[in-house]
């Protein structure tokens, strides 16, 4: 089946975001199908799925701010720093106070250096380092930048407490709730994470993956790329600019347009046909689409 456009999936727990994929591709009969930013098993919520031609467009999507509510367990230090790891420290928390947890959450906010967990894809040396991890090797990891823009805990249940995050794209929700207990001297680890949403793609709007699949009437649920990128600038292709587009030739700017700028290039019916990026007064083809196959 040919299609274009994204899907918001309530990913269940248990399963990874590969599963969440192979069971669309499966249940709908869609050939290419892809995700845009990767859920833990451990984890529910926003899951953007990109079908057909829009698996090229998942790194747009991808890269937009992330909301979190994440339950993190203070006292206990695991290796995957979730619920679903071995325990590897127990520290006693019964002192620790909300205050002095949100005390130590300003340490975390604006742009940080975050190492990220040994379980995860990230490759190092050609290798993932959760098959690292698996094989019992533990590495140095390099600190990545990344953005914290609002922290604050939601529900408080010592030892356990909730924490609502508003961050950028690649930030580790575990590695946070583990620093956040090396910090308080305790240890801490996750123990459930939703995410409230990716970019415009909320929770409230989500589809369970059940209710998809079982949803003869599915394709409603399908979310434009014009829809799913707003964040991007639009830019009106006419039917002389689009032949250009498609030949892989440049169309002039207008002034309003800014170096290094990435933009929708729409038709007059508003469907996108090119991602356009900006160089020197002119619009130039990125990713053009052709078909939607």
């Amino acid at each position: 089946m040919s299609v274009f456009g994204f899907l918001n999936v309530d990913k269940p727990t248990g399963m990874t975001s590969h599963d969440v994929v192979a069971k669309i591709r499966r249940g709908l009969k869609i050939k290419k199908v892809g995700h845009a930013g990767t859920l833990d098993p451990l984890a529910t919520g926003v899951l953007v799925m990109c079908l057909g031609g829009a698996t090229r467009l998942s790194e747009y999507v991808m890269h937009t701010t992330k909301r979190y509510q994440a339950r993190v367990r203070l006292g206990v230090t695991t290796d995957t720093y979730d619920a679903d790891g071995e325990t590897l420290l127990e520290r006693d928390a019964s002192a620790v106070t909300r205050e002095q947890v949100e005390q130590a959450l300003t340490g975390f906010m604006g742009d940080i250096q975050q190492v990220p967990p040994m379980y995860s894809a990230i490759k190092q040396g050609g290798r993932k380092l959760y098959d690292l991890a698996r094989a019992g090797e533990v590495v140095e990891r390099e600190a990545r930048s990344v953005h914290i823009s609002a922290l604050t805990v939601s529900d408080w249940q010592s030892p356990e407490f909730t924490l609502d995050v508003t961050c950028g794209a690649g930030t580790y929700i575990r590695s946070l709730a583990y620093d956040i207990g090396e910090l308080l001297g305790v240890g801490a680890h996750l123990t459930g994470l939703i995410r409230s949403a990716s970019g415009d793609f909320t929770l409230e709007k989500a589809s369970a993956l059940d209710t998809i699949l079982q949803d003869e009437d599915w394709l409603k649920r399908i979310i434009s790329p014009a829809d799913a990128l707003t964040h991007l600038p639009l830019v009106l292709v006419d039917a002389d600019a689009l032949v250009h587009i498609l030949h892989g030739r440049s169309i002039p700017a207008d002034e309003a347009a800014t170096p290094a700028e990435v933009a929708q290039g729409v038709d007059s019916s508003g469907q996108l046909v090119a991602i356009l990026q900006y160089a020197e007064h002119r619009w130039l083809p990125h990713k053009v689409f052709l078909s939607q196959d």
